[in-house]
């Protein structure tokens, strides 16, 4: 009776010792185990400055595991988070390595999407490719690059190409001179759209033309040069 007495009791510490080390006799931190003042882990942690992006994935399920699974076209776009792993993002499907900056001393004075600026909420330009020239911007405003967008287009319309415009991720779009470049990033596996504002776009049956964040514009998957 000593020996089971003994045995009973030793049985119900392990068990509070095992509840205790897993927060099962508490409240868990939101990650699972362990206080929210844990490193990368826990209520109190937010990933970094730019969790959620290329450059620094969520822990909820990658680049866009906090967008809704019926979100908008454009919430479900990649970011970025830094022009490097917008770099190696587009690298990845279309020749952009090394990217260097583009400050108004360095990189080309003319070229696509030269003059993106502050007035476009553009807040980084870079460039890449040898024969032809690739512009990568980075974007603070994703709304307020949408309307100078439009208002550009608009201005331009009667010379703009009714098929065309920029291809564009939530925080980050880019130009190119080379036609092949701006195709390869509407491919489907590549996830980024096209922001087309031109009031006479009008796709064939089959491709996408969703909604963008300004009226007037669309995110498309048609391009055309």
């Amino acid at each position: 009776m000593r020996n089971t007495s003994i045995m009973a009791a030793a049985a119900a510490v392990a068990a509070l010792l095992t509840l205790s080390v897993c927060g099962g006799g508490g409240n868990p931190a939101v990650g699972g185990v362990g206080s929210g003042a844990d490193a990368g882990t826990g209520a109190g942690a937010d990933g970094g400055p730019h969790e959620g992006t290329l450059e620094n994935p969520t822990k909820n399920g990658g680049v866009n595991g906090n967008a809704p699974k019926d979100g908008t076209a454009f919430q479900k776009l990649p970011k970025a988070g830094t022009m490097a792993a917008a770099a190696r993002f587009i690298n990845v499907y279309t020749p952009c390595d090394p990217v260097s900056p583009a400050d108004g001393e360095n990189g080309p004075s003319e070229g696509p999407d030269t003059e993106f600026g502050p007035a476009f909420s553009v807040t980084e330009r870079g460039y890449c490719g040898r024969r032809s020239v690739t512009t990568i911007v980075l974007i603070k405003d994703p709304k307020a690059f949408q309307t100078a967008f439009k208002a550009r287009v608009d201005a331009k319309k009667d010379s703009g190409n009714p098929n065309s415009g920029i291809v564009l991720g939530q925080d980050f779009a880019m130009g190119s001179e080379s036609s092949d470049a701006m195709s390869a990033l509407l491919k489907p596996q590549a996830g980024l759209l096209m922001l087309n504002c031109h009031p006479d776009f009008k796709p064939p049956s089959g491709f996408r033309k969703e909604p963008a964040l300004v009226k007037g514009c669309v995110l498309t998957d048609y391009y055309k040069d």
